[in-house]
């Protein structure tokens, strides 16, 4: 159909058939990450950021497009999971920007959001990497402004969007060297290339599938089994509930406040905060998502209305909501736990019981279930830093793929937040090593990160496809030695395999070498390779722990 302009209705269409259409390609997209391991990665982070968005579109849809796309966007900023998931919640951050008045939109509107989107992911990204699904949807969005300027019809825009971005998706081997050695174009490009061929094929009338509500409820319903669990809140008595209101609403920001000066987000947090705590305050241009538990909840809204009207109140009594669940539990036998508040609270993304147990007893407070196959959102860091009854905080996300999401988590919370960026466990637990309760948070996040550079990290998973990397041959089965995030040696043999990793590590024979065994390694194995290396280098002082986690068969550190 020649469509001219964009409502609510067709623009909440074209995202359930784009976030249906990249559903139906998580594994081709998570199948695309360059290291050929089963972390299940790029296409897993990008489709269940998405499903939170869209969960939170479907609840809150109007024929309004600019209000359609705000609760998009906010939906997608907290359920944002790893590189891939924050780039594409940043992306329709910035489309939401620009189109958040407009009741509907046309073809140069619509493309120079796009474009506004691209911009905003840029800006969110410290050292962007072209190459990738940045580079995808700048050139994208480029011609999607050159073809607008001529065009009126959304259809012909979206068209020669989508096939420039087929290009840009094809040229980034060019751009990232490790790509084309690897054989495989950008897992984010290609991600979104599916998400805009449900764009166009709404436009189109065509069905890649069915774009209802009900279409993708059902298929949500059918891939819960994907989403983590939520951080479980501690309990307590609700007598001890300091603040009893919780408090949300959304303002829409005036274009200028009663003194002529624009809308001061970090002051308007600070003024918050003394009515209460667990504030949380999302802004953008026009838009203020805030949440506070708080004892004054009508002096909360009155700071608020100063700001802008106000939209989808919510205030709940928490005593009363609490002193139910109370009941309940009490009458099962469990006691509340009355927890005073502590000087930090540490944070940190693992998986495995035994590298829980291990991060517990090094003074971690909530330990989130995450790391490879399963990205944490930023509102699951959000909840766990809220969990916590403390002052101050610390985040070890202790993988690449997180660091980003924890460092929006970081900037939504009121609380002072630090990240420690972890790439590995051996790296989150050098950290905690070196972390002093009795220095300030700054320093104690660069001492920690600091630490991060004194241990060395091995990891032994397995190749879920043939591939080349560098020198190495790949084949699909192989056991893959990885060498502080570079594929170092690899055979069919997993002790062979991680027998050469650890040797290739050891450099004077009398360093202090930790070997922390999976669910799917026998002890036999622990035995066998410990020997080996006990044979050949003596010195070497070797400590062992079942740390249960999946996809490693072994993750070594050396220090």
């Amino acid at each position: 159909m020649n469509y001219q302009k964009i409502d609510g209705n067709l623009f909440t269409k074209m995202i359930l058939e784009g976030a249906l259409n990249l559903r139906q390609y998580v594994k081709e997209v998570d199948a695309l990450n360059v290291f050929p391991v089963p972390d299940g990665d790029t296409g897993t982070n990008m489709n269940l950021s998405l499903t939170a968005g869209v969960n939170e579109l479907i609840k809150k849809s109007t024929e309004h497009v600019g209000r359609n796309a705000d609760v998009l966007a906010k939906g997608l900023l907290m359920g944002a999971r790893g590189n891939s998931g924050v780039i594409l919640s940043q992306l329709f951050r910035g489309l939401s920007k620009h189109i958040s008045s407009f009741a509907e939109i046309n073809s140069l509107q619509f493309a120079e959001a796009l474009k506004l989107g691209v911009d905003t992911a840029y800006k969110a990204v410290m050292k962007p990497v072209e190459g990738t699904i940045l580079t995808v949807s700048r050139e994208a969005a480029e011609e999607a402004i050159k073809t607008a300027k001529r065009e009126t019809s959304i259809l012909r825009v979206m068209e020669a969007t989508l096939k420039r971005a087929k290009i840009s998706l094809a040229k980034t081997p060019d751009l990232l060297p490790i790509l084309k050695e690897v054989g495989v174009v950008d897992a984010g490009g290609q991600g979104l290339l599916h998400i805009y061929e449900g764009f166009l094929a709404v436009l189109r009338n065509e069905k890649l599938s069915d774009h209802s509500v009900e279409a993708y409820e059902e298929s949500t319903e059918q891939n819960k089994g994907m989403l983590a669990e939520q951080p479980v809140q501690a309990k307590i008595a609700a007598e001890e509930i300091e603040y009893g209101y919780c408090t949300e609403f959304i303002i829409r920001l005036n274009e200028k406040l009663a003194n002529g000066k624009e809308f001061d987000e970090a002051r308007f947090r600070a003024t918050l905060s003394e009515y209460g705590d667990s504030l949380v305050v999302v802004a953008d241009d026009e838009i203020v998502k805030v949440h506070i538990h708080s004892e004054e909840p009508g002096s909360v809204l009155n700071q608020a209305l100063s700001h802008g009207s106000l939209h989808n109140i919510k205030i709940d009594n928490m005593r009363e909501q609490h002193s139910h669940i109370l009941t309940e539990e009490e009458e099962q036998g469990q006691l509340p736990t009355i927890r005073q508040k502590q000087p930090y609270g540490i944070i940190a993304v693992a998986m495995g019981k035994g590298i829980e147990e291990i991060f517990k007893s090094l003074g971690v407070d909530v330990v989130i279930s995450g790391g490879q196959t399963m990205n944490p959102s930023t509102e699951d860091i959000v909840n766990a830093i809220k969990e916590i009854n403390a002052d101050k905080f610390l985040v070890l996300p202790n993988n690449s793929n997180i660091i980003l999401a924890a460092e929006q988590a970081a900037s939504i919370i009121s609380e002072p937040v630090s990240v420690v960026p972890s790439k590995t466990i051996p790296q989150g637990i050098a950290a905690l090593l070196s972390f002093d309760p009795g220095m300030e948070l700054e320093d104690n996040q660069q001492t920690m990160t600091e630490a991060l550079k004194q241990v060395k990290t091995g990891q032994v998973t397995y190749a879920v496809r043939d591939s080349k990397y560098e020198s190495l041959e790949i084949k699909e089965g192989d056991f893959l030695g990885i060498t502080d995030g570079k594929i170092s040696t690899t055979t069919r043999d997993l002790l062979n395999t991680s027998y050469n990793l650890l040797a290739s590590m050891i450099e004077s024979g009398e360093e202090v070498v930790t070997i922390i065994y999976g669910a799917d390694t026998s002890e036999e194995q622990v035995t066998e390779l410990s020997e080996r290396i006990l044979a050949e280098y003596p010195d070497v002082e070797l400590e062992i722990h079942n740390g249960g986690q999946p996809i490693y068969y072994f993750i070594f550190s050396i220090d």
